[in-house]
């Protein structure tokens, strides 16, 4: 399919229909924007104004420790005193109910963290929409798959700074664009056989964030093509949050040229409508 024989309407409508789902799911009363701190654990006891209980992460994992009168609801059930989380996978993450709140414990980079996500945070109920581009076909570009050998595993910075990330990469992502042939560093996606790319490109800073975007790819076909629609390319939290530690893309997905596709700067991060 070409360029022209997209119907641009439908197209517009069906990316419409999908961006709205996307900030619906970046808006909910506990997502992203509702974190109101990012606290890295130590082996002491710490007590923080938006969370009960004094947390720590020691040989036992992530302990907390609730005084008398606080709660917190683990898979429905009310817990009380000392609680053991135990150890948590990298990447993984854990929520505890807190009254309308919810409390993530996680592990990131290696280090154990607690962020509370609270509903009523001015990030999230101030929160209007994403700027974006225009969605145009032209940026929707057939790719091809090129899987290694055997997974590798990929070291990334983080905007958290002194943070590494690590990854398996099954792969690369090879297209072209206005003549030239470009291979990005592919990472598992959200289903399985999905794929997902970060990267950076000539608008980075300029009119789109300037750490990263992300670009989710379906999983490719019995020959290997893929699709990539960079209309669809997306902030990561920490495009509109510092308590976030977002992976910074391999130095291979930098793209030289401008991808002025998907969405822009968010209007928090100093962005234009």
């Amino acid at each position: 399919m070409t360029v022209q024989d997209v119907d641009r309407v439908s197209f517009a409508e069906e990316w419409e229909r999908w961006h709205r789902a996307h900030e619906q799911a970046l808006a909910d009363p506990h997502g992203f924007l509702a974190i109101t701190s990012l606290r890295w654990l130590s082996p002491d006891p710490t007590r923080f104004e938006d969370a009960p209980g004094a947390w720590s992460s020691g040989p036992e994992g992530v302990v907390v420790e609730l005084a008398d009168g606080e709660e917190l609801t683990i898979d429905g059930t009310a817990v009380h005193g000392r609680y053991v989380f135990g150890a948590i996978a990298e990447r993984a993450s854990l929520y505890a109910g807190y009254g309308d709140a919810v409390i993530e414990i996680a592990k990131r980079g290696g280090h154990d963290i607690v962020r509370p996500r609270h509903p009523g945070n001015p990030l999230r109920t101030d929160f209007t929409r994403t700027p974006a581009y225009a969605p145009d076909p032209r940026w929707v570009r057939p790719g091809r798959y090129l899987p290694f050998d055997e997974p590798r595993a990929i070291t990334v910075g983080a905007v958290a700074e002194g943070l590494e990330h690590v990854y398996d990469a099954p792969g690369q992502v090879e297209f072209e664009l206005d003549g030239e042939t470009f291979r990005l560093t592919a990472f598992n996606g959200k289903r399985p056989g999905a794929l997902m790319v970060l990267l950076t490109d000539a608008t980075s800073g300029v009119t789109t964030y300037a750490a990263n975007r992300s670009l989710q790819i379906d999983a490719p076909d019995e020959t290997g093509r893929v699709t990539l629609d960079f209309n669809r390319a997306t902030n990561l939290p920490c495009a509109y949050t510092d308590l976030a530690t977002c992976p910074l893309p391999p130095t291979e997905n930098r793209l030289p040229v401008a991808v002025e596709a998907g969405e822009k700067i968010p209007l928090e991060r100093g962005g234009r409508p």
